[in-house]
């Protein structure tokens, strides 16, 4: 992978806006096929340019005029924010309080940092392939829920660009949500609470709810290899005593004692999962569940409600450049999950490479051909191909959707 200086940005980002970035299905995913009138047109985008310039508020009246921009001013970063009563670049001509947000996706921001308690690999903006897992399982446990559960259809997950993963939720139904709704949904999907003087974050109460239930099956998977010996929670005094605090006091005292004649991290979890489970099996008041709190305190996924009920919240692009890694911000595919690798994810500076090593024919004319036939033929040159893809087979998919509801509206109206 080629290595990436800041410094290069702003002559690599003009390249990488006119012939990598995925303009066509990046204004179909948001136009939604023209649900509503001026529908394009209402949406906020962000932009941070050079030396840390904010700009918010601004709007486009199509796809096209988004495109010109991106490739006129460079961002450093683009965020997208939600879908407005009035054009959002005409804010300020507005009467007071009519301007108003009126729908958006619902999101959730997944970032790393959440989990310092919990990981002994890293801290702060660092992240390894270790902790990683962390967030392969948060993506497991809250996309199952988001269709199990609450009966989602389309959802697109997007690696940050650095330590985070970001869903956006894109139903028609759920683009409508009010904020209490978006709160509810967020506080469904949430067992990790308390701040960082919290010692115990996780309390489960009897009976357990089928969520969580089928979450813990699922985090089950990845626990012993993740967290007992990855993270080797229970390889010395200091680490276990951090785990037994969470245990009722009878099941702690006892271990504390016999973890010291266990050989590692997994003979002794070994050992308190047993404890554990013949406490549950003759609890005279219903069963207790010490050994589930400690998986999911450091493995469930931890999300910030704040972020997901705000209809005026912004979320960073997909496709979106990291000004500090130069990673591409790029979509997660579900079905290879467990095969990501956020340090194989294509740089600004790589996909330039690629370009220039493909030779410069993307950059020539030829008769006939269009600006987008050349990009979309740019683009396939390099490693973002497979990305890329993915993206379109997801706005595929919404459209598919969407002709199929227009078609099943019809088929209703043509029986009166």
């Amino acid at each position: 992978m080629a290595r990436f200086e800041p410094a290069a940005l702003p002559e690599l980002l003009p390249v990488f806006y006119r012939r990598l970035f995925p303009h066509g299905p990046y204004g179909r995913w948001l136009s939604y096929g023209g649900v509503e009138k001026n529908y394009f047109q209402r949406r906020e985008f962000s932009f941070t340019l050079r030396d840390d310039v904010y700009l918010r508020f601004q709007s486009f009246g199509s796809p096209q005029e988004l495109e010109r921009e991106l490739q006129k001013i460079n961002p450093y970063k683009i965020d997208i924010g939600a879908v407005y009563s009035h054009r959002p670049n005409q804010h300020n001509t507005v009467h007071l309080g009519a301007f108003q947000p009126q729908e958006k996706e619902l999101v959730f921001d997944i970032d790393m940092t959440d989990y310092d308690d919990v990981r002994t690999c890293c801290s702060s903006a660092d992240i390894c392939s270790k902790c990683w897992t962390l967030m392969t399982i948060a993506v497991r446990v809250i996309d199952r829920a988001l269709v199990e559960d609450l009966g989602v259809r389309h959802r697109l997950w997007v690696y940050s660009g650095r330590r985070g993963v970001h869903c956006w939720v894109c139903d028609d139904a759920v683009r409508k949500w009010s904020p209490a709704l978006r709160a509810a949904a967020v506080e469904y999907l949430s067992l990790v609470k308390g701040g960082a003087d919290s010692l115990k974050k996780v309390t489960l109460a009897h009976p357990v709810h089928p969520f969580i239930r089928r979450s813990v099956e699922l985090v089950q998977k990845y626990f012993e290899d993740y967290a007992v010996q990855g993270q080797d929670i229970l390889g010395s005094p200091q680490r276990w005593d951090k785990v037994l605090a969470l245990l009722p006091e009878e099941q702690r005292e006892a271990l504390q004692a016999e973890f010291p004649r266990r050989k590692d991290s997994g003979q002794r979890w070994e050992l308190l999962r047993a404890r554990a489970e013949r406490a549950r099996a003759r609890a005279p008041t219903g069963p207790c569940y010490p050994d589930w709190e400690v998986m999911l305190q450091f493995c469930f996924p931890r999300l910030d409600i704040n972020v997901s009920k705000g209809l005026g919240h912004l979320l960073k692009s997909p496709f979106s450049v990291h000004p500090k890694t130069g990673r591409v911000s790029v979509p997660l595919d579900l079905q290879n999950l467990e095969q990501f690798d956020p340090f194989a994810v294509p740089t600004i500076t790589s996909l330039c490479q690629e370009l220039d090593a493909a030779g410069s024919d993307g950059e020539q004319e030829e008769a006939g051909e269009t600006q987008p036939k050349r990009r979309t033929r740019d683009y396939k040159k390099t490693s973002l191909a497979p990305y890329v893809r993915l993206f379109e087979q997801f706005v595929e998919g919404l459209e598919s959707a969407r002709r199929g509801e227009r078609i099943l509206r019809s088929d209703l109206q043509g029986d009166f």
